[in-house]
């Protein structure tokens, strides 16, 4: 009896921690909306390369001259870097303009970052090199 006791324990353990990591590691479709296109320009403020996901946060004036803060969700550190990002890129105060896809939940400013351009034109992506480095 005792044995079933615990390999019963151990059942629901294991289903309550995979569960967990599941959680952790969503699809992007779920938070954010991929018919739903968006470009913000703003400056940046931070830019946080940790794992699981990067994270990239704009000071943005909106049409009422009232400055709101964005935050994009971007790839895993290392594929930020292999796909061109390096952290010594982009500083502070830099204008950057993201491109990618809004959060289902439109309360939020967030979003989930598809594409960087610097102000010199060059672009970073979360999906690989661009087609563009410099100035298109």
């Amino acid at each position: 009896m005792r044995r079933r006791t615990l390999t019963a324990v151990a059942a629901v353990a294991t289903s309550l921690l995979s569960g967990a990591a599941a959680w952790a590691h969503h699809s992007f479709a779920a938070f954010y909306d991929m018919n739903e296109p968006i470009s913000i320009t703003g400056k940046i403020v931070q830019v946080r390369l940790a794992n699981p996901h990067s994270w990239f946060f704009l000071d943005v004036e909106n049409e009422n001259g009232e400055v709101v803060r964005w935050a994009f969700e971007a790839g895993t550190p290392s594929g930020m870097i292999r796909n061109g990002y390096s952290p010594n890129v982009i500083r502070e105060g830099d204008v950057v303009t993201i491109n990618g896809f809004r959060a289902r939940d439109e309360s939020k400013n967030a979003g989930m970052l598809r594409e960087l351009i610097t102000a010199d034109g060059t672009k970073y992506g979360m999906f690989g090199p661009q087609e563009s480095s410099r100035g298109r």
